[in-house]
């Protein structure tokens, strides 16, 4: 036995620092790779990506922004979306709700769910349906790995500009997975990365291409790319 352990001894250290020369590594669950990229993400990428740091509640005028219908087109998400009024709709990382209160007339008796990870945001909302005596939004905080939805509860989920920034991504589209009914559609919105004259970080964009693997792996299907807004893909994907 003393014999056996000094002749693999040489060979699980040699392995060891083959594992840790070569530039990157992986988490327990072989999902995601942590080396350095561009500092504007956080180390971790996924299926080739990195992710990027999350915008803090500190940014929430830029989101409120004058120009955004201008820059977005938000009228036209809404429309590509097809709101029916008894809708059950999350927008997952709500933000300041600026989507949340444009939906909630459209979907009026139905509900809009408010998901978002920060406290900040989700007081945002709140003052907001306070002050404008919106009844149909309902808050949730979410987490890093899960929406806090009920199964099989939602139409319509949509991510405008946020899905690029989970730390846990494969977690969150299980999570989304399961709260989406069957015919459920999950709207994905992202700056298109194709698009060098669109002016966001690179790390706070996303090609179709990338897009699509990341939903195929977690069971989705690209249903259609409505190529209508100035700056973002509208990609809908539906279940496999």
């Amino acid at each position: 036995m003393l014999r056996a352990k000094s002749t693999l001894a040489p060979i699980v250290i040699g392995l060891f620092l083959l594992c840790s020369c070569n530039g990157q590594t992986k988490n327990d669950y072989q999902d995601y790779v942590y080396k350095k990229g561009d500092p504007n993400g956080i180390g971790k990428w996924y299926i080739g990506r990195e992710i990027a740091h999350v915008m803090g509640f500190q940014g929430m005028s830029w989101l409120e922004r004058p120009e955004r219908e201008e820059e977005e087109n938000t009228a036209t998400l809404l429309k590509n979306m097809d709101i029916q009024p008894t809708d059950a709709i999350a927008d997952i990382g709500a933000g300041s709700g600026y989507h949340v209160f444009k939906m909630a007339p459209m979907a009026s008796k139905g509900t809009i769910y408010a998901v978002d990870i920060q406290d900040e945001m989700l007081a945002a909302i709140r003052e907001k349906m306070e002050a404008q005596d919106v009844r149909n939004i309902k808050l949730v905080k979410g987490g890093e790995q899960g929406v806090n939805l009920p199964e099989n509860s939602v139409d319509k989920v949509l991510m405008v500009d946020v899905y690029h920034e989970f730390n846990y991504p494969k977690e969150m589209i299980a999570s989304i997975k399961k709260a989406l009914k069957p015919d459920g559609k999950l709207f994905l919105i992202e700056y298109r990365g194709e698009d060098r004259s669109v002016p966001i970080k690179a790390v706070h964009k996303m090609t179709e291409a990338q897009a699509v693997k990341e939903m195929n792996a977690a069971g989705f299907i690209l249903e259609r790319n409505d190529d209508n807004l100035p700056w973002q893909h509208c990609m809908v994907f539906i279940r496999e």
